[in-house]
Formats: structure tokens, C-alpha cells, sequence
């Protein structure tokens, strides 16, 4: 399915000013402060099952690690053409610097990437196996984490370097997934900048006073403490997460239903979903919406725009497996592929 006719006729009247704005995307400093993930895919082919116990025996084939949770989000304005600062903790471990490796080989500065000496770096690990002439299939995943908070001196050097570092960014992108990283300390720092965009899992009202918050359906249910399920209350959920956060803009996003905008004035704009029928994985798709959003703002695009190319974005990297990036030139394709459909 593609989006209505009138939903079409705006895009195309807006595609000149959304391909410039694409254009703008090189121009954006950030800072992003995440939790940050490494995802590993571990690869191979099924031999036989073992002696040993009912499991399967796996010839290893491959191993690629990616940046993923906060870290995707991060690699994902970098490949949008931004430049990226980091703030984050990982692990004295293996998969803290192969993490720090993969973003400084995209440009991205890693100064503000403290290590935590207490805690892991976050790693999610997935085996997958084939046999011959088949698919490869996911067995199982492995997390690699604590639930512990960062001790209060890490917590304080790390809200210290984001303050260092706000007078050289136009924005700060808040990943929140969870894991550690956004204490008190942290989130004050983050919002001590005039342009923040915050993508949590949870508890938003901890950043009252962003400028955009990019909830997904579920995590906007949790936050309003009721089913979002019919137009009445999606409406309802917009407003009370405005009022609950003090934001300028709630962007719901809502899978293969769109998204929904709502703006402080009383606005509110809905955006069909660009593709619906080529999803292959939603790993990380908010964390690119997030990331077109930030870039396209910084470019002075309207909230509306800005949600479009985010959408866009999202609509690319979701026929993709696993987490994934998109480029301005990708953007531009499928952008003028849209716009041709009849």
C-alpha cells in the first residue's frame, strides 16, 4: 500500500524543498548521548547435533559486529553526512573498543566515550545457522549487560563533558534505552541545550522541557497509563504526552500506521507510512526516524518536514535485517520513487 492521494499531492508539491533539506544534511554538528550497544551476528553452518546434548553443532562462518541501542543511533547521523560527537560509557572490554573502533572509522569523535571499569559494555549477541541450501535462521540471543548504575563519579564526569561540549553542537539527540547511562546528572546536562531531541524507552517526564519527543506506540501507551487504540485516543495521548513533557512537538510513531505529529499549539498532523510491505526488521528504526528528525530540523525544516524525511528514512532501513543505516542519496531515490507512483 502506498500513502492516500492528498497525503501524495503535498509530498510532491514539498519534494524540491525536502531534496534541499536533504542537501543541508552535512551541515549539522551533534552530540548524541546514548546507551551505548554493540549487536554481534554470529554466523554458521548447522553440522549435526551434538554427543555431548540435544543442541545443534555450528561451523563458524562469520562474525560482524554493528552499533547498536544509543550506538545505532549515533552511526546513523554520521552516515546521514552530520558531525557526531559521542557521550556514553562502555566497558574495559573487547567490545567497548571494538565499538569505539567502528565509530572512529565514520568520523565520529569518541572523546566523550567514558569506561566504566564496574560494567560490560552492552553487547547483544545473536547465533544464527543454515543448513545447506537454506535460509539462516536466528537460534538464539545472548545479552551481555548489568543492571547497575554507573558509580556517581562516572555519572558526574560524564554530565561534565556534555556542558563542555554544548556551545559546539546545534543539537543533542537523547537514546535512552535503558541501560545505565541517563542518570540525573546526565539528563540535566542534556537539557541545558535549546534544541533536544529525546528517543527513551521510558519514563519521559524525566526531560520535561525538550523540544521533541519520538515515542513509539507502546512506549506512548506506557507513558499515558492507557490503550491507545482508536483515533479518540490517540488524539488524548498526544495532548496529555505534551502536557506530561512540556514539549514543542510528540512524534508517535506507529508502525505500518503511520506516524502522528502534535505540536504545543494544538496542531496535529498525521503521516501515512511510505512502505508496508517490504519490512524485513524494525531493529532500530526509531533511532533512524530520530536521526533524519534532528537533521532536518537543524536544516530549518518545519516540524511536518522534518517528520517526513524521518518517515523516509525509516521506511529504508526497515527492508534491511538487522540494525541498519541510510545515506542522503538513498533518501533522494526513494523520495523521488514515492512521488511517481500514481
Amino acid at each position: 500500500m502506498t500513502p492516500d492521494f492528498s497525503f501524495l499531492e503535498r509530498l510532491r508539491c514539498s519534494s524540491e524543498r525536502l531534496i534541499e533539506l536533504l542537501d543541508c544534511f552535512d551541515r549539522s554538528h551533534l552530540l548524541v548521548v546514548g546507551d551505548l550497544t554493540l549487536d554481534e551476528f554470529l554466523t554458521g553452518q548447522v553440522e549435526r547435533i551434538s554427543r555431548e546434548a540435544p543442541v545443534l553443532i555450528i561451523r563458524h562462518e562469520q562474525t560482524r559486529q554493528v552499533p547498536g541501542g544509543g550506538a545505532n543511533a549515533v552511526y546513523n547521523l554520521a552516515k546521514l553526512g552530520a558531525k557526531v560527537k559521542v557521550a556514553g560509557l562502555v566497558g574495559d572490554d573487547e567490545q567497548g573498543q571494538a565499538l569505539r573502533r567502528i565509530f572512529e572509522a565514520a568520523g565520529i569523535d569518541t572523546a566523550g566515550m567514558l569506561i566504566d571499569p564496574d560494567r560490560p559494555t552492552v553487547t547483544k549477541t545473536r547465533i544464527s545457522g543454515h543448513a545447506r541450501q537454506s535460509v539462516t535462521q536466528q537460534i538464539v540471543r545472548i545479552d551481555r549487560k548489568s543492571d547497575e548504575l554507573p558509580n556517581v563519579d562516572l555519572q558526574m564526569q560524564l554530565a561534565a563533558y556534555i556542558r563542555s561540549v554544548l556551545d559546539t553542537v546545534d543539537a543533542v539527540v537523547c537514546s535512552d534505552y535503558g541501560d545505565g547511562v541517563f542518570t540525573q546528572p546526565a539528563i540535566a546536562a542534556t537539557l541545558s541545550h535549546s534544541r533536544t531531541i529525546v528517543d527513551a524507552q521510558n519514563s519521559l517526564e524525566r526531560y520535561r522541557g525538550a523540544t521533541v519527543f519520538t515515542p513509539n506506540l507502546p512506549e506512548a501507551e506506557q507513558a499515558v497509563g492507557y490503550a491507545i487504540a482508536t483515533p479518540q485516543t490517540l488524539t488524548q495521548a498526544g495532548r496529555d504526552l505534551l502536557a506530561m513533557t512540556d514539549a514543542q512537538q510528540i512524534l508517535i510513531t506507529r508502525g505500518e500506521e503511520g506516524m502522528s505529529l502534535f505540536s504545543s499549539s494544538g496542531s496535529e498532523e498525521y503521516i501515512p507510512a511510505f512502505n508496508r510491505t517490504k519490512v524485513f526488521d524494525v531493529t532500530g528504526a526509531g533511532d533512524t526516524v530520530a536521526a533524519a528528525l534532528t537533521l532536518a530540523l537543524n536544516a530549518g525544516a518545519s516540524f511536518w518536514e522534518a517528520a517526513v524525511l524521518g518517515n523516509l528514512a525509516a521506511s529504508i532501513v526497515v527492508r534491511q535485517f538487522g540494525t541498519a543505516t541510510t545515506t542522503p542519496d538513498e533518501m533522494k531515490e526513494a523520495l523521488r520513487s514515492l512521488i511517481s507512483e500514481e
